[in-house]
C-alpha cells in the first residue's frame, strides 16, 4: 500500500480539511467548501479519499450538534413544565424565582453536562481537522474518529472500478 502522493495532491486534500474551518466565517462553509475542492480533483484517490472523511466527519459533527441542541431544548421544555406543576417559576427584570433553590439543581447540572459535551464536540472538531491536514499534508491517509459514512469512501490501496475487479482473472473464483 502506497501511503505517498505528488505534492499538489497533498497540497490539494490539505486545503480540504483546512477549509472546514470556513464555518466560522460563512455560514455552512465546511460543507460548501470542501466539496467544490473534492469535487475539483475528484479523480486523484488520494483526493478522493479526503475529501469524502472530511465531507462524512462535518456531516456528522453538524448532526451531532443538532442532536445535543435538541436535547437541551427538550430539558428546557422539561424543566419549565416541572417548575409550572410545582412552584411557578417567576421571571422579572429584577430576579428570577424557582420556589425553593433545591429545583435548579439538576437544572444546573443538566445544563453543564450539556455544555461538557458541547465542548468536547467543538474540541474533537478542531483537533481532528489539525490532525487531519498534517497527515493529508504529509502524504498519509486519515479517519476521522465518530464518523458516520454517508459518503462511502474508497478502500486504501485499492482504487479498481467494479468491472477492472470484474475483469481481472485472479479475483474471479469457479
Amino acid at each position: 500500500m502506497e501511503t505517498s502522493s505528488s505534492n499538489p495532491d497533498k497540497t490539494v486534500a490539505a486545503f480540504i480539511h483546512l477549509s472546514t474551518f470556513s464555518k466560522y466565517f460563512i455560514p455552512f462553509g465546511n460543507f460548501i467548501l470542501p466539496l467544490i475542492l473534492w469535487t475539483a480533483k475528484q479523480k486523484d484517490p488520494f483526493v478522493d479519499h479526503h475529501g469524502k472523511q472530511a465531507l462524512n466527519f462535518q456531516i456528522s459533527m453538524f448532526l451531532y450538534f443538532i442532536f445535543l441542541i435538541c436535547i437541551g431544548i427538550a430539558g428546557v421544555i422539561f424543566w419549565g413544565v416541572h417548575f409550572n406543576l410545582d412552584d411557578p417559576l417567576i421571571i422579572s427584570e429584577d430576579f428570577i424565582s424557582a420556589g425553593h433553590p433545591q429545583n435548579l439543581i439538576s437544572l444546573f447540572v443538566f445544563a453543564g453536562v450539556l455544555g461538557l459535551l458541547l465542548s468536547g464536540l467543538f474540541i474533537l472538531d478542531i483537533v481532528s481537522v489539525i490532525l487531519a491536514t498534517i497527515k493529508a499534508s504529509e502524504g498519509e491517509y486519515y479517519k476521522y474518529p465518530l464518523t458516520i459514512n454517508f459518503i462511502t469512501p474508497t478502500t486504501v490501496g485499492n482504487h479498481q472500478s467494479k468491472n477492472e475487479q470484474f475483469n481481472n482473472t485472479q479475483n474471479q473464483t469457479l
